[in-house]
C-alpha cells in the first residue's frame, strides 16, 4: 500500500493542476437542433483537449443577436466565441471587434468550404468566422396531403400557386392549417422570409440613391398578400411564430407547407423528432414578378471577439465543430441526413448524404442565391435577405415588428408599411446616407 501512494499522490497533483489550469471557454449559440446536437457531442472534444471546459450559453435568435452586439462593441469579454452569419460578419471585422481567424491547417481542408460562404464571411480577404452550417430557403411541402387531394407541385411554383394549394389543404376542423410561415417580429426572423417575398414581388428596400421605398406598391402587394395568406390558411397565433415554432408545426403534422430555412430538410427527414418523416417533398422557393432574390443565403458561423479572454482555445474549438471529423462524428450518432448542411463540398459528394431528399434541393438552393443581385431592379446594397449596412439590424427588426402588428390586427398593412417608410427615411438619413 506504502508503494501506492507515491504514484496515486503524483497521480492526484496532476489531475489538480490540469483543473487548476483549464481555460473556460463562453460560447454563444442560437438554440435550435444542430446546437443542441453540437452541445451533446461536445463532451468528446472536452476529452481529447482536458485543459478546456466548454461554458454553453444557449438562447434563442433575437436574443442571441442583441447579447452578441452589446458584447463585442463594447470589448466586453463576455463571450470566447459568437454565433453570427453572413450580415455581421464584415460588418464587425471592418469595426474591430472580432480578430481573425488564425492559419487553418491542412486536414481542416478550408477549400472544401463553399466559396460563397468563405467570401461571406471574410472583410479585406481575411477570414473572420467559421461556417457551422450554410442555408438558402426552399418550400417544404407534405406529398401525402397533395395526392390526397390530387394536387401537383410544379417544378418552379409561384405565390399564386402557393395560395391555391393552402385554400385546398387547410382543414381547421382537423388540425391542420394549409401553410404556416414565420411572424415574430426580427430583421432575422419574419423579415428573412418577407424580405425573399417583397424582392420576387419586385420590390426593394431602397432605390439608388437611398430613398426607402417601402410605401411602394411591390411592397404593399407583397406585404397584403402575406398577411391575407396566414388569416386565410396560416394556424392560429401565427404573430408569435419563428423557425422552431414552425418547425414544430410541420414535424407534429400539422402544416401542409412551409417557406424556409433549407437546414430544416434534416429535421423533418429525422424519424426520431418528426411525425411526417418519409412524408415531405421539396422545391424552389415560390417566385413572382421575378427569380431574382427569391431565395436566401446565410451561414451560421463561429466568431472570436476582439475581446475573448480565452482566444486560442476558442479557435480550436470552432475548428473542431466546423470540421470533417465532427461531420463524421454527427453521421455516426445521428446518420448521415443530420450532419450541418450547406458548408462543405464533400458533404455534397458523399453518395450517402445524397440519398437524403432535401440535398438536391438545398444544394440548388445555395448555388443560386445571389446576394450581389437581389433585386430586380438596381439597388445601392448587397444582401438578399438583409441590407448590408450597419443600421439595417435596427430598423430591419422595427419593420418586421410593424408588420407583426398587422398580422396579428393591430392595424391595417398600409398603416404598418407607412410607420415602417417613416422610420427607416430617419435611420438612413442620421447615417448620413440620405441626403
Amino acid at each position: 500500500m506504502k508503494r501506492l501512494a507515491f504514484p496515486f499522490l503524483t497521480f492526484l497533483l496532476t489531475a489538480v493542476s490540469a483543473l487548476a489550469q483549464q481555460k473556460t471557454v463562453t460560447i454563444a449559440v442560437v438554440n435550435n437542433p444542430d446546437m443542441i446536437e453540437l452541445k451533446k457531442l461536445s463532451p468528446k472534444f472536452e476529452e481529447k483537449n482536458p485543459d478546456i471546459k466548454l461554458n454553453w450559453v444557449i438562447v434563442e435568435e433575437n436574443v442571441l443577436r442583441q447579447r452578441v452586439t452589446t458584447d463585442v462593441s463594447t470589448g466586453s469579454g463576455q463571450f470566447d466565441i459568437v454565433f453570427i452569419g453572413l450580415y455581421e460578419t464584415p460588418l464587425f471585422a471592418k469595426r474591430g471587434w472580432l480578430r481573425p481567424i488564425g492559419d487553418l491547417p491542412s486536414d481542416f481542408d478550408p477549400d472544401d468550404v463553399f466559396k460563397s460562404l468563405r467570401d461571406g464571411l471574410s472583410y479585406q480577404g481575411k477570414l473572420y468566422a467559421l461556417p457551422f452550417y450554410g442555408e438558402s430557403s426552399m418550400l417544404m411541402y407534405r406529398k401525402d396531403l397533395f395526392d390526397e387531394k390530387g394536387l401537383k407541385m410544379p417544378e418552379q411554383p409561384k405565390y399564386e400557386d402557393i395560395k391555391k394549394f393552402a385554400d385546398a389543404l387547410t382543414d381547421k376542423a382537423k388540425g391542420v392549417y394549409g401553410i404556416t410561415l414565420r411572424g415574430k417580429p426580427g430583421w432575422g426572423e419574419n423579415m428573412a422570409f418577407l424580405d425573399t417575398l417583397i424582392n420576387t414581388f419586385g420590390g426593394t428596400w431602397f432605390d439608388m440613391k437611398w430613398n426607402p421605398t417601402i410605401d411602394s406598391p411591390e411592397w404593399k402587394k407583397a406585404v397584403n398578400f402575406y398577411v391575407d395568406l396566414l388569416k386565410a390558411d396560416g394556424p392560429p397565433g401565427a404573430s408569435s411564430n419563428g423557425f422552431n415554432e414552425n418547425l414544430t408545426l410541420m414535424t407534429s403534422g400539422k402544416a401542409a407547407m412551409w417557406i424556409d430555412a433549407t437546414v430544416a430538410g434534416s429535421m423533418l427527414e429525422n424519424p426520431k423528432e418528426s411525425q411526417v418523416a418519409g412524408k415531405i417533398g421539396y422545391a424552389p422557393s415560390p417566385i413572382e414578378a421575378t427569380p431574382n432574390g427569391s431565395h436566401w443565403l446565410w451561414s451560421w458561423a463561429f466568431a472570436i471577439p476582439k475581446a475573448a479572454k480565452q482566444a486560442d482555445a476558442a479557435q480550436k474549438f470552432a475548428m473542431w465543430a466546423t470540421s470533417k471529423d465532427y461531420i463524421k462524428m454527427v453521421a455516426a450518432d445521428e446518420g448521415p441526413f443530420a450532419v450541418p448542411p450547406g458548408t462543405r463540398k464533400s458533404t455534397y459528394d458523399n453518395p450517402e448524404y445524397q440519398k437524403a431528399p432535401f440535398a438536391a434541393a438545398t444544394l440548388q438552393a445555395m448555388n443560386s442565391a445571389d446576394p450581389t443581385n437581389p433585386c430586380i431592379k438596381p439597388v445601392p446594397y448587397t444582401g438578399i435577405q438583409f441590407v448590408s449596412i450597419p443600421e439595417f439590424q435596427s430598423f430591419g427588426t422595427v419593420v418586421g415588428q410593424n408588420i407583426s402588428g398587422a398580422l396579428a390586427g393591430k392595424g391595417t398593412v398600409e398603416q404598418a408599411l407607412k410607420e415602417s417608410q417613416s422610420a427607416v427615411s430617419r435611420a438612413v438619413k442620421q447615417a448620413g446616407l440620405l441626403k
